[in-house]
C-alpha cells in the first residue's frame, strides 16, 4: 500500500507509532532510569549526592545536563544512575521497570548493554551483577504479558575501554550466553582508547563462535569504525554514525561512497544510530541533518536506538516521530528501519525469523490497514437507513 493509494496512511500518528513493533539494539541500562526510581533508591541506599529528590525536577536535571555541551556535566549524569544501581535487589527493580516501560512504547525486541564491573561497590560479584539483572529482565517480561504487551529482553555485557576487564567481561558474556546474555560491547571515551587494545577480548569471543558489538564512530570518526571491523571484527556498529564523513554528496545530488562506506554498505554491517543522542554530543546539528536520512536514502543497514532514555528524555516512539517529522517518513519506513534491527539482533536466525513474520510485519500490516476502516457509520434517521 503506497501513500497515493492511501493517502490517510501516509504519516503515522503519535499513536500508531506507539503501536507499532519496534526493535531496539542500543539502550543502556544505567541511562534509562526512572527519575522517581532514582530518588527511591538514593534514600534507601543512603546516597545523598543526588542534585534534586523531588523526581519531576530530577529528570529535567538530567536533561539539561546531557543537553548542556559539557562532557563533565554529561558524565555526572551517570555517576548518580550507577550509585544507586549496587545492590541486588536495585539491578533487579530496574532491569524489571526497563523492560516495562520498553514493552508500553511499543518495543517488541530490545538488546540492553550495561557494564557489570560498574555495579561491584556495594560487594556484589560480576556473576550476582548479570544474574540480578536477567532476573530483573525476566520479570518485566512477565509483567509486560500480564498488561497486555509482549516483549523480549536481551543483555549485553559491556567493557569499559579505558579500562583492563574486557577479557574478563567477554568470558562473562560467554558463560552467561544462553541464560539470558546475548553478546558482548565496549563503551566509554572513544579518543584514546581504540578498539585494538581489547584484541584480546575480540579474539575470544571470535572463537567462542560469540556476538558483539563496539562504540564506534560517534565522535572519533572512520579510524575508530575502521578498526572496530577490519581489526576487531565486529558485528555491529554501536553509533556509527561518523560513516557519512566517508560518503560525497556532490553539488548534482549524486553521491560517491570511499572504500569503508562502501564495505560497511556491502556487508550489511548494522549501524546503531541514536538520532537525539547524536544531537546532544554534536554528531548532527538536528534531527533533519541527521546522517540516518541519506544512509536510509542510500539503503545502509540502519537501524533506531534510544542509547540514553533518562539523558535524552526519549523513548523509541519519539525518536521515531522526530524522524516522520524530518523526513516525512511512512509505517513502510518505520517497518524497514524494524526489520533491519530484527535481521541485525544476536539471537539464533529461526528465532529472528519468526519474530519479523509472526510479529513485525503483521503489526504493522494491521496498522497499514487502519485507514480502511475510517469511515463514518450511518447514524440513525440517515440516508439509505432500512435499504
Amino acid at each position: 500500500m503506497t501513500s497515493q493509494t492511501a493517502p490517510k496512511a501516509h504519516t503515522p500518528s503519535s499513536d500508531q507509532i506507539r503501536r507499532a513493533p519496534k526493535v531496539l539494539l542500543h539502550d543502556h541500562l544505567d541511562g534509562g532510569l526512572r527519575p522517581g526510581t532514582i530518588v527511591e533508591l538514593a534514600r534507601e541506599s543512603g546516597y545523598s549526592q543526588l542534585p534534586e529528590t523531588d523526581p519531576g525536577k530530577l529528570g529535567l536535571w538530567f536533561q539539561e545536563a546531557a543537553d548542556s555541551g559539557s562532557l563533565e556535566r554529561y558524565l555526572e549524569t551517570f555517576s548518580h544512575t550507577v550509585a544507586v544501581m549496587q545492590t541486588r535487589d536495585a539491578l533487579v527493580r530496574v532491569a524489571r521497570e526497563c523492560a516495562e516501560d520498553l514493552a508500553e512504547d511499543g518495543v517488541v525486541y530490545a538488546e540492553v548493554r550495561y557494564a557489570p564491573e560498574q555495579h561491584l561497590a556495594g560487594g556484589l560479584t560480576l556473576e550476582e551483577v548479570v544474574e540480578a539483572v536477567n532476573e530483573g529482565f525476566r520479570e518485566g517480561e512477565r509483567i509486560a504479558r500480564e498488561n497486555g504487551h509482549r516483549i523480549r529482553v536481551g543483555a549485553l555485557l559491556t567493557a569499559m575501554r579505558h579500562a583492563a576487564r574486557s577479557l574478563e567481561i567477554a568470558e562473562l558474556a560467554n558463560t552467561y550466553r544462553d541464560l539470558g546474555v546475548v553478546g558482548f560491547d565496549i563503551a566509554g571515551a572513544e579518543a584514546g582508547h581504540p578498539p585494538t587494545r581489547h584484541l584480546d577480548a575480540f579474539e575470544y569471543l571470535k572463537r567462542e563462535n560469540n556476538h558483539f558489538t563496539i562504540h564506534a564512530g560517534e565522535a572519533f570518526g572512520l579510524p575508530s569504525i575502521w578498526q572496530a571491523l577490519q581489526w576487531c571484527g565486529a558485528d555491529r556498529l554501536g553509533h556509527g554514525v561518523r560513516i557519512i564523513d566517508d560518503i560525497r554528496v556532490r553539488d548534482d545530488g549524486s553521491v560517491e561512497l570511499g572504500r569503508l562506506a562502501s564495505y560497511v554498505r556491502d556487508k550489511r554491517i548494522p549501524l546503531e544510530l541514536c538520532p537525539s543522542s547524536n544531537l546532544q554530543t554534536g554528531a548532527a546539528a538536528s534531527y533533519e541533518a541527521h546522517p540516518i536520512g541519506l544512509l536510509r536514502r542510500l539503503h545502509f543497514r540502519a537501524t533506531v536506538n534510544t542509547d540514553n532514555r533518562l539523558m535524552s528524555h526519549t523513548s523509541m516512539s519519539q525518536e521515531f516521530e522526530h524522524l516522520v517529522e524530518a523526513f516525512g517518513y511512512t509505517l513502510d519506513d518505520m517497518q524497514w528501519f524494524s526489520v533491519n534491527a530484527m535481521k541485525s539482533s544476536f539471537i539464533p536466525f529461526d528465532e529472528r525469523l519468526a519474530m519479523i513474520n509472526d510479529v513485525i510485519k503483521p503489526g504493522y500490516a494491521e496498522l497499514k490497514s487502519e485507514w480502511l476502516f475510517r469511515q463514518t457509520v450511518p447514524t440513525s434517521g440517515s440516508p439509505g437507513q432500512g435499504d
